[in-house]
C-alpha cells in the first residue's frame, strides 16, 4: 500500500476529457532528470494494492503556485515512471531495514 504522509491533507481534482472528476491524494513530488513530477492516487483506490497512480509533470509559477502538466512524450513518461518506481523501491527497502532494527 502506498502512503502519502507528507501530503496527506492535499487533494488534487483531475478532470478528464469525459468531464469526469477524480479526487486524488498526492503520493509524491519527485525529481527525474531536470524536471519535477507528481504522483497522484485516486482517493477511491487508496486501499487497493494494485491501484493505478497518475504521473504528471509538476511546475510552480513565479509566486510558488503549483501546477501540473500532462506528459505527452513517451520517453519523458518512462523516465518519470522509472524514477517513481525507484523511489517506491527505496522506501520499501528503508521500511524493511527499520523493521529489522526493532
Amino acid at each position: 500500500m502506498i502512503t502519502y504522509n507528507d501530503y496527506e491533507n492535499d487533494i488534487v481534482t483531475l478532470t478528464f476529457d469525459n468531464d469526469q472528476d477524480v479526487d486524488c491524494a498526492i503520493v509524491s513530488i519527485f525529481p527525474a532528470g531536470d524536471k519535477d513530477y507528481i504522483a497522484l492516487l485516486p482517493i477511491e483506490d487508496f486501499e487497493k494494492d494494485d491501484a493505478e497512480v497518475f504521473i504528471y509533470r509538476y511546475t510552480e509559477d513565479a509566486e510558488g503556485n503549483p501546477g501540473i502538466e500532462t506528459i505527452t512524450d513517451e520517453e519523458e513518461y518512462e523516465i518519470a515512471a522509472d524514477a517513481f518506481d525507484e523511489q517506491l523501491d527505496e522506501e520499501e527497502f528503508e521500511e524493511l531495514v527499520s523493521e529489522e532494527d526493532l
